[in-house]
């Protein structure tokens, strides 16, 4: 992330803190003579979050956290702020999430729910990634937190959405990459395309997209004359995918190459 754009993420958060402060007095109250003005706090807040009236619900959370430090309920209330933000999918509310979900992190680093705090703070970032010609910070953010979710809690009930959502964000990324390199490969810069694909396959040999990797990296090699490094490739291409738009190119490579280049080339990054 940018300098200016981590100022500007302190600002929004200062000031969303300031505000908060100064509405205080708008905050739900129990009735008077509630015998457990804490779980009613917390019954109204979840029931607003489910209605999904973000600011409501975040009132009755905020109210309970900050007015009853011992209860049962503070830390499932610090949740449910962090969900209201989550829930309001802005730019800004998407900052104040992740301070919620982080702040949970440090105070409760041992609850049963910290394995959902996590997954929920690596969604804040998820929830903002850019498409993929675009900046890809919030992307690898979102991957960093997603690996920090599947490497803590892969026994926990939301591992198979966290390990969906990864596989996602890298194949953002993934293509973010591919996307550079075809457009190095169509101006003529062979060393810019092999330097994009090549770690792409290494770091991430389960991409989703491969085939066009693998293809475009057999095609740079038979521009810079060294087929026999391309043949690999292509045939990675063919045994891996039944269905491809670059597989009949491919398989016709494949004819065009055996009869000229006699042993095949060297591994093919990220396999073997």
């Amino acid at each position: 992330m940018t300098r200016m754009r981590k100022l500007n993420y302190a600002m929004i958060v200062l000031l969303a803190l300031v505000a908060g402060a100064c509405s205080g007095s708008s905050s739900k109250n129990p009735p008077e003579g509630t015998l457990e003005p804490d779980k009613f706090l917390y019954e109204r807040g979840t029931e607003n979050l489910g209605r999904k009236r973000w600011l409501v619900s975040r009132e009755y959370f905020r109210q309970l956290v900050e007015s009853y430090p011992t209860s049962q309920h503070r830390a499932d209330a610090k949740l449910g702020i962090g969900d209201s933000y989550l829930g309001e999918h802005s730019a800004e509310s998407f900052v104040l999430g992740i301070n919620e979900f982080r702040e949970f992190l440090n105070f409760y680093p041992t609850h049963e729910r910290a394995h959902y705090a996590q997954y929920q703070l690596a969604m804040c970032y998820f929830e903002q990634m850019r498409s993929p010609m675009r900046d890809q910070t919030e992307t690898r953010d979102a991957i960093r937190e997603l690996q920090n979710y599947v490497s803590r809690y892969s026994d926990k009930p939301l591992i198979g959405d966290a390990r969906a959502r990864l596989r996602e964000a890298r194949d953002r990324l993934g293509d973010w990459n591919m996307g550079v390199a075809i457009h190095y490969f169509r101006i003529k810069w062979y060393p810019g395309a092999v330097g994009r694909i090549t770690p792409l396959l290494k770091d991430d040999p389960e991409y989703t997209r491969r085939d066009e990797a693998y293809y475009y990296y057999a095609e740079t090699m038979l521009k810079i004359d060294r087929p026999a490094e391309a043949l690999p490739y292509y045939e990675r291409l063919v045994k891996e995918f039944e269905k491809s738009e670059y597989l009949e190119k491919a398989q016709r490579r494949i004819t065009e190459l055996k009869s000229t280049v006699p042993v095949a080339g060297k591994d093919v990054p990220g396999k073997g």
